[in-house]
Order: C-alpha cells, then structure tokens, then sequence
C-alpha cells in the first residue's frame, strides 16, 4: 500500500457535473454567481504583475488563495492538454475519452478562475513539462496522479485560510471533483487501487501553499511571489 507521501515521490520521479459539454452561454451561467462574489473583492488586488523582482504576486487574503487555485488549475489544464497533442502509445478509446472529460475539466476550472477573478487574476504561467515523458502511459498516468493528489492536498489545505463561507463551498465542489479524477487515474494504473493514499482516518492528506509549491514549483518557469498568502 502506498503511503501518505507516495504522490510527492511520484511528481518528484517525473520531476462537477459534466463540464466537457457546456457550452459557452451555460458556461457563463456556471460562473456567473462567482464571478460576482470574487470581482468586487478581486477590485481592490492587481495581482498580474511581478513586484521588486519578487515574482506574479498571487495576492493576499481570499483572493490571494483563489489566485493560489487557479495557479494549480493552470498547470493541470495545461498538462492535459498537452497528453492530447500526442497521445501516448497504447492509449484506448476509453482512456483518451475519459481522459479529454478530465481534461476538459480542468480547462472549466481554470477559465472559472480566470473569469471570476477578472482583473485580480495572474498572468498565464510558463510553465515547463519537459522533465514528463508523454509518449509512455507510466509517465503521462503517474504525473496525472500526482498531479491530482497534490491538487487535492492543496484544496483540502487551503480551506481554513478561507475567510468566505462562500468561497469555502466553491473549493470544496472542485476539490470533489478532483477526488473523482484521482481515483479514476489510480484504478487505470492499478484497477481496485481506487481508495489507495488515505490516512488511518480514512482521510485524504492536506499540504500548505509552500509545501505545494516546492513540488509543483518544478513545472512553473514563471516565478511566483507566495509571500503574501494567509497562513492561518
């Protein structure tokens, strides 16, 4: 059985409904409630500029941690995407479909950031997949885990840095659809491995921000500035 740490090791070896059919006025209605708590907070934060030399300021307070989401949602969206400019050897038709639905999730979470942010959002990260064999279903399958995994830890422990109930509600439906891809990557490298990574609690495992960034860190050229994100 894997323990706790198994998905950092895995990342470090490589160094909500159906959203895959929305469409764009449906899209629309999906953010549209969001979009209006975040904008008037995400007003008074001008995040998408690097400051001092310091790196893209993610921001303070909630923004900062919704800031902090979309990074994430970024590097998933783009690595999917990237599975699918060339597919790997061996990929199934059943593979490459519910891989384009995972895909196309997080496309839908990222562009959910992007638009509820509006102005307070970063800038889209350069990032750097080079170290991911992509033509080998071990590489592409074992970073989708780990990817996965770290997304969950980061959702599960940003949650107490929330000061909104409302934001609150909106990480928790993501991080349950996250728990949804995790489990369908763990059955296709090992089937009945779906509930493999928990905690003696039967718990899935949190990280801090500073904790995610030291592993996902390795894939982001773009250099961030952190600093300013609740810690408690």
């Amino acid at each position: 059985m894997r323990t706790k740490n198994s998905s950092e090791r895995d990342l470090m070896e490589v160094a909500e409904g159906d959203i895959k059919n929305l469409s764009r006025r449906n899209f629309l209605g999906y953010i549209g409630g969001a979009s209006a708590l975040l904008m008037t907070a995400a007003a008074c934060k001008k995040t998408d500029t690097p400051s001092n030399n310091t790196g893209v300021n993610l921001g303070s307070g909630d923004v900062g941690i919704l800031n902090y989401a979309y990074t994430l949602e970024q590097i998933e969206a783009a690595f999917y995407t990237k599975v699918f400019e060339s597919p790997y050897t061996g990929i199934t038709a059943s593979e490459s479909a519910l891989l384009g639905d995972i895909r196309d999730h997080e496309v839908a979470h990222r562009e959910f950031f992007k638009a509820a942010l509006a102005a307070g959002a970063i800038i889209s990260l350069d990032l750097d997949f080079s170290s991911i064999n992509f033509s080998s279903r071990d590489s592409v399958l074992g970073t989708a885990k780990a990817f996965e995994d770290l997304g969950i830890s980061a959702y599960n422990g940003a949650g107490k840095l929330l000061k909104s109930a409302d934001y609150l509600l909106l990480a928790g439906k993501i991080v349950s659809v996250e728990g949804r891809h995790a489990a369908y990557i763990r059955d296709l490298i090992m089937p009945g491995s779906f509930a493999d990574g928990l905690d003696a609690n039967a718990l899935d495992m949190s990280r801090s921000p500073s904790q995610v960034f030291a592993i996902a860190g390795t894939y982001v050229k773009t250099k961030l500035n952190y600093s300013n994100l609740p810690t408690s």
